[in-house]
C-alpha cells in the first residue's frame, strides 16, 4: 500500500484537486484508492460528493474503487484535545490507523489542510511519499522552500526518507509569465518535478461542485488530461528521495566546507546537490577555532558545479568565504562550487 501525503501550506495551490483527481485517475485504471481529508474544511470530502454534516462511517465509499475518510470541523479541536499527549503519540495517530486497513488499498492519497501543525505531521508521518502541488508562480516557489525544510528535519527525527515530488498546478501556458515560472521551477528542482503539468481548466471546478473527479465528469477536458498523464506517472516511476546520491561512491569527492560565525546558533547548507532541503543528506560538525564558532559540512559529491546557500538561523544567505556566485533561479545570488 503506497502512502502519499499531498502536501502544501499555502492554500489554492491545487492540493485537493489534486488528491480527488488523481485518486479519481488511478481508481479509474483498476486501483484500490482511499482519500484521506485531513483538512478540516473537508474540500475532499465535499469534491467528492460526500456530505460531511451527515456522517456515520469512518470510511464512505464514493464510486467504484474508490473511498474516502471524511473530515469536519471536529477535526480543529484535535491538537488541542490530545495535548496531554507525548508527542510520538500525537503524531502517529494517522499512521497507527493506516496499518490496521492492512491490505485493503493501493494507494491512500491524504489530502492535507493549508498548515504544518498536528494533522499535516500525522499525515508526514503516515506516508512513505508526498507530492507538494506548487503553483506556478514566483511567491509560491519561495514559501514551497520551507515546506521542503521541514519535511527534512522531520525525516531525520523519524529515521527514514520521503519521497518527494514537486507537481507544478495552475498552470497556463498562454502568458510568458506561467512559461517562465514553470521553467524557474523545473531548473530549481531538477528532478525532483513531476514531468506532468496540470493546467488551468474551469472542469476541475465544475467537477469539484458536483462532487466527482473529472474523469468521471469529462474525460477529454484539460484537467481529465493531465491527472490522467500524473497518474501514469506515478504507477510507472519510484519517488525521488531528498538525499544526496547523484553518482556512486567510487566517483563521489568528499568536500568540507565552512561557515565561521560566533553568534549563529544553527547553520545549516542547501543547494542543488540536496534538493535545496537545508542539510537532507549532509554530515555537519562544530569545531572551534579562537573565538570564533566553525561550522564544518561534510559534503560528498562527484566532479561538477553546484550552487549552494547557508541557512543561518533560518536565513539564506552566501558562503561569505567564497567569492564565485551565480543568479539564483528565483532570484539572489547563490554561491558556486565546483568539484574536480
Amino acid at each position: 500500500m503506497r502512502v502519499i501525503a499531498i502536501v502544501n501550506q499555502k492554500g489554492g495551490c491545487g492540493k485537493t484537486t489534486t488528491a480527488v483527481n488523481l485518486a479519481g485517475c488511478l481508481a479509474g485504471e483498476g486501483s484500490r484508492v482511499l482519500v484521506v481529508d485531513m483538512d478540516p474544511q473537508a474540500h475532499a470530502t465535499l469534491a467528492l460528493g460526500i456530505d460531511p454534516e451527515h456522517l456515520v462511517e469512518i470510511l464512505v465509499e464514493a464510486a467504484p474503487r474508490l473511498s474516502v475518510a471524511p473530515s469536519g470541523i471536529v477535526l480543529s479541536a484535535l491538537e488541542q484535545k490530545l495535548a496531554g499527549e507525548p508527542i510520538e503519540s500525537r503524531t502517529n495517530r494517522l499512521s497507527a490507523a493506516l496499518e490496521g486497513l492492512g491490505d485493503a488499498f493501493d494507494y491512500v492519497l491524504i489530502d492535507c489542510p493549508p498548515n504544518v501543525g498536528l494533522l499535516t505531521f500525522n499525515a508526514l508521518r503516515a506516508a512513505s511519499e508526498v507530492i507538494v502541488p506548487l503553483e506556478t508562480s514566483f511567491f509560491a516557489i519561495h514559501g514551497v522552500q520551507k515546506l521542503l525544510e521541514t519535511i527534512a528535519l522531520l525525516t531525520e527525527r523519524i529515521g527514514r526518507d520521503l519521497g518527494v515530488r514537486i507537481l507544478p498546478t495552475l498552470y497556463d501556458g498562454r502568458t510568458r509569465y506561467a512559461r517562465q515560472t514553470l521553467a524557474e521551477i523545473r531548473e530549481r528542482f531538477g528532478d525532483l518535478c513531476f514531468d506532468t503539468v496540470i493546467r488551468q481548466n474551469v472542469k476541475l471546478r465544475e467537477a469539484a461542485q458536483a462532487g466527482r473527479p473529472i474523469a468521471s465528469l469529462a474525460r477529454s477536458a484539460n484537467g481529465a488530461i493531465d491527472y490522467a498523464a500524473l497518474a501514469v506517472e506515478v504507477e510507472a516511476t519510484a519517488p525521488t528521495p531528498l538525499r544526496t546520491d547523484h553518482a556512486s561512491a567510487d566517483a563521489s569527492r568528499e568536500i568540507v566546507v565552512r561557515f565561521r560565525d560566533l553568534r549563529a546558533s544553527d547553520v545549516r547548507i542547501a543547494g542543488d546537490f540536496n534538493g535545496w532541503v537545508p542539510d537532507k543528506g549532509v554530515r555537519s560538525l562544530i569545531e572551534s577555532e579562537g573565538a570564533t564558532r566553525v561550522w564544518t559540512k561534510i559534503l560528498r559529491l562527484p566532479p561538477g558545479r553546484y550552487q549552494y546557500r547557508y541557512v543561518v538561523d533560518g536565513e539564506w544567505r552566501e558562503d561569505p568565504e567564497n567569492p564565485e556566485t551565480a543568479n539564483g533561479a528565483v532570484g539572489g545570488r547563490n554561491s558556486v562550487l565546483v568539484v574536480r
